[in-house]
């Protein structure tokens, strides 16, 4: 059940584009494909790793995004609006059984396009902590959501 790297950071803004437009003039990031969560989001890129997701926060965000990744925040300026951590991580059955074991909830939520099964859980302050598995470690499992499953917004 090793973690390898972070992958990258949620942050949750108000205004998307200027978000965006911020990470891309001022840090050299570019915009670049992210899979379908039936919820706005934007994937900024170093090279060929994403590095920074950026989505809707505040308190107006989509009931698709408030059921796939949650919302423990709804901050709109400072440190409240970094939703969560992601780490790439092996191991997957290794860490449900260990997170079983000592009595840590998660939630289990897949991608179809990426490829990626997740766990969510929570760090002892709150914060939201995913882990991110290849879904050829998830056969015969079922996430608890599916992106797919979420309805098409408005």
């Amino acid at each position: 059940m090793p973690l390898s790297h972070i992958e990258h950071f949620l942050l949750q803004t108000t205004d998307m584009a200027k978000t965006r437009d911020w990470y891309v003039r001022v840090l050299g990031m570019r915009e670049g494909p992210h899979p379908d969560f039936k919820f706005p989001v934007c994937w900024l890129y170093l090279g060929d790793q994403d590095v920074v997701h950026v989505t809707e926060g505040g308190k107006n965000v989509s009931e698709n995004r408030k059921r796939y990744v949650g919302q423990q925040s709804e901050a709109a300026a400072g440190t409240g609006v970094v939703d969560h951590i992601a780490f790439r991580a092996s191991g997957l059955r290794e860490m449900i059984a260990h997170l079983k074991s000592i009595g840590v909830e998660f939630r289990q939520r897949q991608v179809d396009g990426q490829g990626l099964y997740q766990l969510f859980l929570f760090d002892p302050n709150g914060v939201k902590i995913e882990l991110n598995y290849p879904s050829a470690e998830a056969q015969g499992l079922r996430a608890g959501l599916m992106a797919s499953e979420l309805p098409e917004p408005n």
